[in-house]
This record gives structure tokens, sequence and C-alpha cells, in this order.
């Protein structure tokens, strides 16, 4: 009996005490009613969580809150509360949630996905030295060799356009980050980058599903609801470690062949060949690094061109004052744009800033993790929070755009600021985004220099005007 009464004594104590420790807090941010003991599982959908958070913010604000099991979720649904902590607080922001069906496909060393700490600072600074803004100005050259090649493709074959762009996109990362060159259609490179776009724009999106947010969720079997996404990734894993592995071992035959091409893979294996054990980066860094330049840029540049010309499609209006703007600058001239037409197509520009913003490439990101308790605007952020920087909510924010879903480029001449957070936010922003923007830009300006952009006739002649349907994984392509 007195064990028992012990026992209630104890208990009540420490109920008491963890209620006194939640009043010396502000609240948490407002958020839908929850189960007990599940809380919001059951509310938070495997399909289209950006759109789900968006809806929130109308009812709820721009940071929501929502619960599960051992988890705290907070939800930012606009520019200026992901800039306030992600960029300006990016101390104690900048860490990663960690992802267990991403690990389990095979990213669990790629920057995008590891902690933040060490390996994350140093593959950091690997990808900066690289691809920084004015080392990418050594890149245009080819950027717009390649941009020229894709006009040639699609001239021969226009139905292909995605294959097209999957090239396009792949030939660039190819070269600067694995000195390889796509010679044909039938190269091995084409092969796996095409599977690995499949994986991430089929997988289940980070930090939104229950076998991240459960972590038992991903030993339970494959029949048991719910593990649906940890299944997939295992069987996704193949092609992930081919994405890393297959281009390690061609760079180290190639070297000793002595046809090995400057990239950003040869100067770390040289690197590590020259100094051994004294390099400062493994051999798991440089793999994980080069697979990054890879998932950062070629696949969220192929996801862009799919939504531009979608876009270009349901908004020929749109196309015909680009084009003039093009042909007037262009004249007679003999050629495509170049990079240093650039800051002559204002028009233009605004156009690629609406494609970032009207349906981007990548509606949620990946989700951060505070790593300290916070207070933000009353409201208070658990350490250990799962962070969501809601991209498509923050470009659908009607307090920002006025008619946020409409394709309207002309918004930025009128004011509207561009869009933030498509590259993601503070120390966590794509090291590959100035690569992936010149090569979306010289893309798009050539394809509307030489190409009219309408839709697919049926056999009466009427024009099929496709709907506005996506494949969501952690990128966006069009269905």
């Amino acid at each position: 009996m007195e064990n028992i009464i012990l026992v209630l004594v104890s208990g009540l104590l420490i109920w008491t005490l963890l209620l006194q420790q939640q009043r010396k807090h502000p609240p948490l941010p407002p958020g839908p009613p929850a189960d007990p003991i599940i809380g919001h599982l059951r509310t938070i959908p495997a399909d289209r969580p950006d759109i789900f958070f968006y809806e929130l913010s109308k009812k709820y604000g721009k940071v929501v809150h929502l619960r599960i099991p051992g988890k705290t979720m907070i939800i930012l649904n606009s520019a200026q509360a992901a800039t306030d902590l992600l960029d300006k607080r990016s101390g104690i922001y900048s860490d990663r949630s960690s992802s267990n069906v991403f690990n389990l496909m095979g990213w669990d060393k790629s920057i995008a996905f590891v902690p933040y700490g060490e390996r994350f600072r140093k593959q950091r600074k690997m990808l900066n030295d690289y691809l920084h803004h004015k080392q990418c100005e050594n890149y245009f050259h080819l950027e717009a060799l390649e941009a020229r090649q894709l006009v040639k493709k699609l001239s021969s074959i226009p139905d292909r356009f995605n294959d097209h762009f999957n090239r396009y996109s792949s030939a660039i990362i190819l070269r600067i980050a694995h000195g390889h060159e796509i010679v044909g259609d039938d190269d091995p490179y084409l092969k796996i980058t095409s599977d690995a776009e499949h994986c991430l724009s089929n997988c289940a999106t980070p930090g939104s599903n229950l076998v991240d947010l459960i972590p038992i969720m991903k030993d339970l079997p494959s029949w048991f609801p719910g593990t649906y996404p940890a299944t997939q990734a295992r069987s996704y894993r193949p092609i992930i470690d081919l994405l890393h592995d297959y281009p390690f071992e061609d760079m180290k035959k190639k070297m000793v062949e002595g046809t090995a091409k400057d990239s950003y893979l040869l100067t770390h294996l040289e690197g590590l060949q020259r100094e051994g054990e004294n390099y400062p980066y493994t051999i798991d860094d440089i793999k994980g690094s080069t697979g990054a330049i890879y998932a950062a840029g070629a696949d969220t540049t192929w996801s862009t061109l799919s939504i531009f010309m979608l876009a270009m499609v349901l908004y020929p209006s749109v196309q015909a004052q680009a084009q003039e703007e093009i042909d007037n600058l262009m004249g007679v001239a003999d050629r495509l744009p170049e990079f240093n037409d650039r800051p002559s197509l204002t028009y233009l520009e605004c156009v690629l800033q609406e494609t970032y913003r009207w349906n981007n490439a990548a509606p949620t990101g990946l989700p951060h993790r505070s790593t300290e308790d916070d207070v933000y605007n009353g409201m208070f952020i658990p350490k250990g929070s799962v962070i969501v920087a809601n991209t498509r909510g923050i470009t659908l924010d009607e307090d920002v755009y006025r008619d946020p879903h409409k394709f309207d480029p002309s918004r930025y001449l009128r004011g509207e600021p561009h869009p933030v957070g498509h590259f993601g936010f503070g120390r966590r922003i794509c090291p590959g985004r100035h690569l992936a923007d010149s090569s979306v830009w010289i893309a798009i300006a050539s394809i509307l220099f030489a190409f009219t952009i309408s839709p697919v006739k049926a056999s009466d002649g009427t024009p099929l005007i496709p709907e506005e349907e996506f494949l969501s994984g952690v990128t966006r392509s069009v269905i």
C-alpha cells in the first residue's frame, strides 16, 4: 500500500512539475484539433502535403503547429517567418530533421540530409568552392552550348521534350561534376540520372510521411499500414547507390587510362590520391557531395523546365509577350540569346521568376530541425521541432501575391517581390543555385526564341489543354 501511495505521489509531483514547466513558456503556434495520443497523425496526408499545409494557414495563420507522437512540427507558410527563423536565426535552425525514407534510399551521406555538424560544413565548403556565383560564370559557355543542342533536339523530335530536358540538365551537371560528356541516347549516365530523377519525383516527401515521423515504422513488415514509403525507399536503394558509386569508379578508371577531364570529382580524387589520409575529405564526402550536385541541380532544372512548358501552353499571351521582347532585342541577329542579353530581357526575367513561384519544383523543401527552444512572435517553438518551410504556401501567400494561382509575370513589374525559398533558406540554401538558375534561364530564352509552344491537338483539330497535374516527391514534375 505504501508503495502504491509513493508511486501516486511521485506521479503527481512529476505531473505538477511538467505543468509548471509548460507555464514558463508561451503557447505553441495555433493548429487544428488533435486526436488523443496520436495527435495530428491521421490528418497529415500522404499525397500533396504542401497543399494541406497551405490550407492550414488560411484558418490558423502563417505559422502552424502539428503534433505527432514524440515530435512537434512547425509549418511556415510565409516568407517573413521562414526568413526570420531559418535565415536570421540560422544558428539554431540549420540542423536537418532525419528522414528515414531518404536514409533507406541511400542519401544518408549527402549534404542535403546529413545533420548540421562537421560533415555538413566540410561538404558545404567543397561545393561552395566549385559552385559559387563567380565560378559559375565559367560554365556559361557550356550551358549555352547545351542549350543549342536542346533546341536541335526539340526541333527534330518535339514530342519527347521531357527526355530532351533530362538530357540537357544532366549533360551540364555531368560535365561539371563528373567530367563526362554525353555522346548518345544510350549513354549509361543518362539512364542512371533518369532513374534517379524518377525516384526523387515519386518518393514520399521528407518529414511528411509516417516512416519519417515515427521511426519504428521503418522496421515494421511491409504489409503493415503506413510502411509503404520504407518499402519503396528500399527498392530505390540500388538506383541511388549506383548514382554515387558508378561515376566514382568510372573516374578512377579514366585516371589510370589518362582520359579523365577536369571536374569536381577529378579535383577531389586527385587530392585524395595525392594526400591520402591527410586529405580533409573522405570518400563518403566525395561521393555524397557529387551525388548532391546532381540531385540539387539536374533534377530541379528538369522539373522547372517542364513546369515552364506547361505555363506557356496555358498562358499563350505571356509566351507571346516574352517572344516579342526577345525578338525586339535580337532583331535580325542570326543567333540564339546569350547570357550578356539577360539584363536587357526584363520581362523574360519575370517569366523565370514566375515559373519558380507558380509551381515550384520543390514544393515543401526539406525540413529543418531546431536545436534550442525558441520564441517567435509570442509563440513557443520547442527544441527538436521539425520545421517545414512550405514553399508552396509561401508562394501562394495572398498577402504578398495578388491572384497567386495565376501565372502572371507582370506582377513583378507592379512591385510584387520575387519568390524566395525555392532554393532553400539559411545555411541549408542550395549551393548549386547559381548554376541551376543560369541553366534554366538560357534554356527558356533559347526555347522562346526558337519555338512557339502550343497544346497537342485532337484528331479533329481541337486543342487538348492540359491540366495542372503533377507528380510530387521531394521534387515535382508535370504528369
